[in-house]
């Protein structure tokens, strides 16, 4: 194509109808003042948006506008223009056939940028328009660090058998050269990919032929790369480093916890090591700070399950419990409802092991069995400090079980969390655990049990004819209703990372304790309780929910199916 012209983008809106020549002016005196571009003034005061000035410069240049975020990146096309000037000029190339390279630009009259993808590729280029945000975007799914983790380790590797390399070079044990060191510059960047992949956890697996490294993504594992194992002890080495860890203990595993700043932001990091037949094996699970906690309101909880927590936390005293396998967002859960309940008025106290989530205005307390701080210890502390609401990380035990439920009986709304296999279960299983019934009774208010399912990505969602075991197990859920209903799921694009989901939502069952179930408790039979709760939760389970949500087209019947095989485990 024609090398393009330069447009005056303020002229282009209005001429497009989009804005009055009075916002053009007051945009202009904005601009002089500030140095922003003009564009950028008009989407910040939300007169357009950024694909409605896209789709204008397009529409005037006579070139394509193009939705990035629906189309698949090829990384091979992409490595044409180097990442450091995709980034610079806001450039990315996304198609290369037999005639020109096609190159999307969020500012294609931009000819110095033009001129030098031009220069830099080598090819005739034919420009596509997106939006800014889309552009940035899909930079980053374009050019992920893979290779360039991999390259980081063979160069660790290359250092580690050099004669020259001394280990505390190598290990940014030099304050001067600490950046510069490999194993720094290698973690830096499994910590940035990890990041940009919305991974949870990283696990660093020395093995007999290489050093794994998987992220686990949306509740499920991924291979990064695979290293050369001789490197996994300096990694390991420089990972005890930073989280103040023994670095002469190799035989007993460790926990700790560090803080990373990187260029996409900051990340609070939770590490568990643990000596394997080949090395320390290395587990860091991720607390993104920039991402926030996550208030009631947008937990999306169904409607029911909201207003069932409102009404226990809002009550002066009881207990809710909040049960699940450990990764289904439970201690999402509890804090939301901790933030919803934080204020001046109120004393918040919460015992955990560790402390994942920092909120300002309360009293949180770090277990720590090494000094003899453990569960019950603290807990009978934390009674004598006049606190409202009590949060306990785990009923791990019988007396720190017991201690909760007498808080809870004596004026103080006490939040936990249990490992049980559902809603119905979790009273029977405190009882199990040496809890008299007439405590469970008097003191349990709510319990709430929870999974976190896949969600199908926005991006690649398409209609999807069902299996024949996944029609014979939604028939017996809904009968003869599902030949009526459409299902989905994703076909796999660059935005998820081919998996065909992008990111997870939660489904819940739970019970109240009623009258019934009450009188059941005391009076009756666990078989007795066991059939009044079913009676309260029918059509209401986790199964059901799951239902729910392939039948909105959020989840697969497949993703339904897992998450539903786990509850009969």
């Amino acid at each position: 194509m024609a090398r393009p012209e330069r447009i005056r983008i303020g002229d282009l809106l209005i001429q497009e109808s989009l804005i009055t020549a009075t916002q053009l002016d007051e945009a202009l005196a904005e601009q002089k003042k500030s140095g922003r571009k003009l564009g950028r003034v008009f989407i910040d005061r939300q007169w357009v948006t950024e694909v409605q000035i896209a789709k204008a410069v397009a529409r005037q240049l006579r070139v394509p506008f193009v939705e990035l975020a629906h189309r698949n990146l090829r990384p091979e096309v992409a490595a044409l223009l180097p990442e450091m000037y995709a980034r610079r000029l806001r450039a990315l190339p996304i198609e290369d056939g037999a005639g020109p390279l096609k190159v999307a630009m969020a500012d294609p009259t931009d000819l110095n940028a033009y001129d030098e993808v031009a220069r830099l590729t080598r090819r005739e280029i034919d420009l596509v328009v997106v939006a800014e945000s889309q552009l940035l975007a899909a930079l980053d799914r374009a050019y992920r660090k893979t290779s360039e983790i991999a390259g980081l380790a063979r160069e660790l590797q290359s250092e580690l058998t050099s004669v020259e390399g001394e280990i505390g070079d190598l290990l940014g044990l030099n304050a001067a050269t600490a950046e510069d060191a490999p194993v720094v510059r290698l973690l830096s960047s499994v910590f940035e990919e990890a990041l940009r992949a919305r991974a949870s956890d990283i696990h660093i697996e020395p093995m007999e032929r290489q050093l794994r490294i998987r992220f686990r993504i949306d509740g499920m594992l991924h291979v990064q790369t695979e290293a050369d194992p001789k490197i996994a002890g300096a990694v390991a080495l420089r990972l005890k480093l930073m989280s103040g860890l023994d670095i002469s203990e190799k035989r007993l595993p460790q926990d700790g916890r560090f803080h990373v700043k990187l260029k996409t932001g900051a990340v609070d990091v939770r590490i568990s090591t643990m000596p394997t037949q080949h090395g320390e094996s290395v587990v860091m699970r991720l607390l993104n700070q920039n991402s926030g906690l996550l208030g009631l309101d947008r937990l999306n909880l169904p409607a029911r399950v909201a207003k069932a927590l409102q009404r226990a936390i809002h009550r002066p005293s009881g207990m809710v419990l909040v049960t699940g396998p450990t990764g289904s967002g439970k201690t999402t859960t509890l804090y939301a409802a901790l933030a919803a309940l934080n204020s001046t008025d109120r004393k918040i106290i919460t015992v955990e092991d560790p402390v994942e989530y920092r909120l300002p205005g309360l009293n949180q307390v770090q277990v720590m069995d090494k000094i003899e701080l453990g569960f019950e210890r603290v807990l009978r502390a934390a009674l004598r400090q006049d606190p409202d609401v009590i949060l306990v990380g785990e009923m791990r035990d019988r007396t720190t079980a017991e201690i909760g439920m007498r808080a809870a009986m004596t004026g103080h709304l006490v939040l936990s969390t249990l490992h049980t296999n559902d809603a119905l279960s979790t009273p029977i299983r405190l009882m199990d655990m040496g809890v008299p019934g007439y405590m469970v009774a008097l003191s349990l208010q709510l319990v709430i049990a929870q999974r976190l399912v896949r969600v199908i990505c926005p991006n690649c969602s398409e209609d999807h004819p069902l299996e024949p075991h996944e029609h014979e197990w939604l028939r017996l859920e809904l009968g003869d209703a599902v030949d009526t209903q459409a299902f989905r799921h994703g076909r796999g694009c660059g935005n998820c990372n081919d998996t065909g989901y992008s990111g997870r939502t939660g489904i819940y069952e739970f019970i109240e304790m009623t009258q019934e179930l009450v009188e059941a408790m005391n009076h009756g039979t666990p078989q007795a309780f066991a059939q009044a709760g079913r009676r309260q939760i029918a059509g209401q389970t986790l199964r059901h929910d799951a239902v729910r949500l392939a039948l909105e087209g959020r989840t697969t019947v497949e993703e339904a199916m897992r998450v539903s095989s786990q509850l009969d485990e």
